[in-house]
């Protein structure tokens, strides 16, 4: 069993005791790892629990914002975990880039894949995904796709909700426990708007433009289409979003969108799926 960050006398929650067994009983493990709360920490408690049987691999591809890429790498070098980046090519799909309800599906469907190759060359190991109980409630047609290709979802069985995992990565001292939320790049693109990598480009340098201009927490910059940005931030935000309104529309036109408009609702978990008919989800 691998070092833990904390001492063994710090009492687990039960589901996260119950994670700890069913992981320990794999022979090994591949962990889908994004570096977000989830992964991060089903990845850290089955390094504890298998050490070098259990791998963390990123999948990288234009979708990834490279700050997440960075961020996923060196905390994986910081916990100790067995790690490893390999390539996707969803983009190269044509069903994925079309950008239809189901866009998921296909990322999930190039996620599984590879992580299942991966998998076989270190021993048949199943493939885990850092899903919890929330997720189910979401629009999320790639966990079918992902459950269909054999992938497994260890929290979800242990019923391990969004609160229950960051409690838990508090109680491990992951970095991850307040991280927000984030979805690949490609979430920020209204349903029909091609995916492309000129698109993920100009989402990602926006976002980061308006956090290095001092906006953070939950923040969106949603492409509509027709080169119209929609900013989503934090309802605290939105006044001071307003006022700086000239300097953000400088940003985002710098970063190649010619129109920007700022939401006056604020940021929402899937806010585009509200063209698809659904229950909107908060988080």
């Amino acid at each position: 069993m691998a070092h833990s960050l904390v001492s063994p006398e710090v009492a687990a929650l039960p589901k996260v005791t119950a994670l700890r067994g069913a992981l320990a009983a794999l022979p090994g493990a591949v962990v889908a790892y994004s570096g977000g709360v989830d992964s991060s920490l089903l990845a850290y408690v089955a390094h504890q629990e298998l050490g070098d049987r259990a791998l963390a691999v990123t999948a990288d591809s234009p979708s990834l914002a490279r700050a997440e890429l960075a961020d996923a790498s060196a905390q994986a070098e910081r916990l100790g975990m067995r790690y490893r980046v390999v390539r996707t090519r969803e983009l190269e799909d044509a069903r994925y880039a079309a950008n239809g309800g189901d866009r998921c599906r296909f990322c999930k469907e190039a996620l599984v894949s590879v992580l299942t190759a991966v998998a076989a060359e270190a021993g048949d190991w199943p493939v885990l995904l850092g899903v919890n109980t929330d997720d189910l409630g979401d629009h999320r047609p790639g966990q079918s796709a992902a459950r269909r290709l054999g992938a497994r979802f260890p929290m979800v069985d242990v019923g391990l909700s969004k609160a229950d995992v960051r409690e838990a990565a508090r109680e491990l001292g992951l970095p991850t426990s307040e991280k927000p939320a984030s979805a690949c790049l490609s979430s920020r693109l209204a349903y029909g708007v091609p995916v492309t990598r000129e698109a993920l480009r100009r989402v990602e340098e926006a976002e980061d433009a308006l956090r290095r201009a001092g906006f953070g927490g939950r923040l969106r910059v949603r492409d509509q289409g027709g080169d119209l940005a929609r900013i989503e931030v934090e309802a605290a935000d939105i006044g001071r979003a307003a006022e700086r309104a000239s300097e953000l529309v400088a940003l985002l036109k710098g970063a190649g969108f010619r129109y920007v408009t700022l939401d006056l609702e604020p940021y929402r978990q899937g806010s585009h799926n509200a063209v698809l008919g659904l229950p909107r989800v908060r988080a």
